[in-house]
C-alpha cells in the first residue's frame, strides 16, 4: 500500500473513539520495528522524524524512498502516514516536496501572528498536493529538536483560529512534555482538554505529544476527550538503550560474530516491535485499518 495522508485517518480515529501512534523513527531498524507492529496488529500507524533525525539519516528524501521500499518489501498492507514532527516552515515545504505524505508546522515559539501566517501558507501548499498539516498551539514542554518549552495551557481562541486555517490535527498544550516526566508532574490538564475539544468542534482530532511516560488511565481519559494522535519517541528510546545495553553486559557481543550490527541491533529492535504492539493495543487502534 502506498503512503497515505493522515486527513481521513486522523478523523476515523476521532470519530471512533480511538488514536493512531505516531511513532518516531531514527534510522533503519527503527522503522522496520513500527511497521512490524502495525503489520501484526492491522492497524493504521504515523512514522515519524523530527527534523535532527531526518537529517542524520541523510536527508528526508532518504526517509521517502526508505520508508516505501520498506513497505513494498515487508509486504505491508496497513495504511502509513509518513510525518514530520515539529518542523520549521522551510522543513515543512521541503517535506511536502520530498514526498512526505504528512507535516507539522511548529510555530509555536513564534509570536502567535506570525504562527498563524505561516501556518496557512504551509495548509495552502501542502493540501494542493493532498498533504496533511498538524500545528501547534501552546508551548509543549521539554525539548524536541532544540525547541524547549516549559509546558503550557493552550489559549483557547488561539486554538480555535488555529483550526479555521484549515488544518487537520490540532497540538495543543495541556501540560504535557517532551521526554521523561518529573516526579512533581501534575498530570493531563483535562478540564483544559474538555474546554479545547469544545471550542474547535468534535470532528478536530487532538494531538497530544510527549505520549511517553503518561500512565495508560490518562492516555484513555485523552482520547475518549478527542485526542486521535499520540506521540511516542523517548519511551521507545529508553526501551531500545536498555535491550542493547542487556546485550552487551551478556557479554553477547563477544560469542561469535555477537559484534555483528545486524545481531547487535537486533534486541534493540524487538524491545521497539513489543513496546509498539502494547501502546497500539493502549489506544485502540488494533484490526483499524
Amino acid at each position: 500500500m502506498p503512503l497515505v495522508s493522515g486527513t481521513e485517518i486522523f478523523k476515523a480515529a476521532r470519530q471512533g473513539g480511538y488514536a493512531v501512534g505516531a511513532y518516531n523513527t531514527n534510522n533503519l531498524e527503527w522503522t522496520q520495528a513500527i511497521l512490524e507492529a502495525a503489520q501484526a496488529k492491522n492497524a493504521p500507524v504515523l512514522i515519524q522524524t523530527s527534523m535532527g533525525a531526518a537529517k542524520y539519516m541523510g536527508g528526508y528524501k532518504l526517509v521517502v524512498h526508505m520508508v516505501e521500499d520498506l513497505i513494498e518489501s515487508m509486504n505491508i498492507t496497513v495504511p502509513v502516514v509518513l510525518h514530520l514532527d515539529h518542523g520549521e516552515y522551510d522543513d515543512a515545504l521541503e517535506c511536502i516536496e520530498a514526498g512526505y505524505t504528512s507535516v507539522m508546522f511548529d510555530g509555536s515559539h513564534l509570536p502567535f501572528e506570525e504562527n498563524l501566517k505561516l501556518a496557512k501558507d504551509v495548509v495552502e501548499k501542502a493540501h494542493a498536493k493532498g498533504v496533511s498539516v498538524e500545528c501547534e498551539v501552546g508551548s509543549i514542554g521539554g525539548e524536541e529538536d532544540g525547541i524547549i518549552g516549559s509546558g503550557e495551557l493552550a489559549d483557547i481562541d488561539e486554538c480555535v483560529q488555529m483550526v479555521n486555517t484549515g488544518i487537520d490535527f490540532l497540538a495543543c498544550g495541556i501540560g504535557n512534555i517532551h521526554g521523561a516526566y518529573p516526579e512533581n508532574w501534575t498530570g493531563l490538564a483535562f478540564d483544559h482538554l474538555q474546554a479545547i475539544a469544545d471550542a474547535v468542534g468534535q470532528e478536530v482530532p487532538l494531538v497530544l505529544h510527549g505520549g511517553s511516560g503518561i500512565p495508560q488511565e490518562q492516555i484513555e481519559k485523552a482520547i475518549s476527550m478527542g485526542v486521535s494522535k499520540i506521540n511516542v519517541n523517548t519511551e521507545f528510546q529508553l526501551s531500545f538503550a536498555k535491550a542493547t545495553r542487556e546485550y552487551i553486559e551478556a557479554g553477547k557481543d563477544l560469542e561469535g560474530k555477537g559484534f555483528d550490527p545486524r545481531k547487535l541491533l537486533a534486541p534493540g529492535k524487538a524491545a521497539i516491535v513489543k513496546d509498539a504492539i502494547e501502546h497500539i493495543e493502549w489506544f485502540g487502534s488494533a484490526d483499524k485499518a
